[in-house]
């Protein structure tokens, strides 16, 4: 017994010499060689590379959530400011000035102001809202640091659902659209618009507008129509086929006109989205990213019925998806799209809340994690 004890203190007092200043330093010295990455692994980027942002205002309550989850970029409009227009360069340093003492870096407006009906249905004062639009480009690159624009050509009804509140996986709430729900609704007060009168506008507005955006390296990112149905109410969508946005593109060779890769809309168009990522990335045409998930229910091209999903559910391979931004090189803006609202959370802003978004980023930033890791490997 007292062998023993003398062998338990003579080990004792090993271990307290191994747990000297000297002895930790070299322990965790060699605990760190051990784990050290093989010399040829690389770096791999936060996130991707990419700039994984919030749509939120400064003043949103999401912001002390985007911090504190290194979400350190920001989607959003330009501050409403009595007495100033939303493209008077005081308008939009007051908005880069709040997200700066945020600690965060504006870097997308989505939904410019002052491209409206005007604009899209060709009506009086379409000349003087685009000079508005160009106007606002070169403010928001000059004072705002901001050199993506989000914009989209769906006049008089945009985004629109037919359901805000479809129960989803465990109860949560989800929006939908069913074509069936709306399609003997009434005209609107512009009546029949055509296809062909929807492109006249938007090669109008572009061979306007693309010009001036690469005079100052502003970059146009038109998202597609949502829902990508033909007509609502009378009024023709163009932009809800792979096709169109070809044919958009070739309107205006730039480099400067490009899209927002909106993985539900091109996914209901019947795209498989990592290879129509990798096609349009290669070309240099995705500009800004949502990233979302989505379910037809139709079994129609493009789709009539679909519901919005979480993240890891859906009919959208995310993980491919994610990948193939990392792979074509995507550094630009992506942030999570039309989430669930959750347990203990009231519907009040549908496909916009918190607790859905906050499970999105977590689950987009596993992705990009373990897919940069891998290929830092490699």
């Amino acid at each position: 017994m007292k062998d023993n004890r003398r062998d338990f203190i003579k080990k004792s007092a090993s271990l307290a010499a191994a747990l000297s200043v000297g002895g930790v330093t070299t322990a965790f010295s060699q605990t760190q060689a051990a784990n050290k990455a093989p010399a040829s692994a690389k770096a791999f980027a936060r996130d991707g590379g990419m700039k994984f942002a919030f749509a939120m205002s400064p003043d949103s309550p999401r912001v002390p959530y985007a911090k504190q989850i290194d979400v350190m970029h920001a989607v959003s409009g330009v501050k409403r400011i009595e007495g100033l227009k939303p493209w008077d360069p005081e308008a939009i340093k007051a908005t880069k000035e709040a997200w700066e003492k945020e600690g965060m870096k504006w870097t997308v407006v989505e939904g410019p102001p002052s491209l409206g009906e005007q604009t899209k249905l060709a009506l009086s004062g379409r000349d003087e809202e685009i000079s508005n639009f160009i106007t606002f480009m070169k403010n928001l690159k000059q004072y705002g640091g901001v050199d993506v624009i989000c914009y989209n050509w769906m006049p008089v009804i945009s985004w629109a659902r037919t359901t805000m509140d479809r129960p989803g996986r465990g109860g949560a709430l989800v929006t939908s659209f069913d074509n069936e729900d709306i399609k003997n609704k009434p005209l609107t007060k512009y009546g029949e618009v055509s296809k062909d009168a929807m492109w006249k506008n938007l090669e109008y507005f572009l061979k306007a507008v693309v010009p001036e955006a690469e005079k100052i390296g502003m970059n146009l990112s038109l998202h597609p129509d949502d829902p990508q149905v033909h007509s609502i109410q009378g009024i023709s969508r163009i932009m809800n086929s792979v096709e169109n946005f070809d044919r958009m593109l070739k309107i205006m060779p730039s480099k400067y006109s490009g899209l927002t890769m909106c993985q539900g809309n091109f996914s209901l168009m019947g795209a498989d989205i990592p290879a129509l990522i990798r096609r349009w990335g290669k070309a240099g045409k995705i500009n800004f990213v949502h990233f979302r998930n989505v379910q037809d229910l139709s079994g129609k091209i493009p789709s009539t019925k679909f519901t919005e999903t979480f993240h890891d559910e859906g009919q959208i391979d995310m993980y491919a998806s994610m990948k193939a931004y990392y792979d074509i090189g995507f550094k630009g803006t992506i942030r999570p799209d039309h989430v669930p609202t959750m347990y203990g959370e009231e519907n009040t802003r549908p496909g916009y809340m918190t607790l859905g978004t906050l499970y999105a980023i977590g689950y987009m930033r596993g992705l990009a994690e373990s897919i940069a890791k891998a290929g830092a490997k490699a």
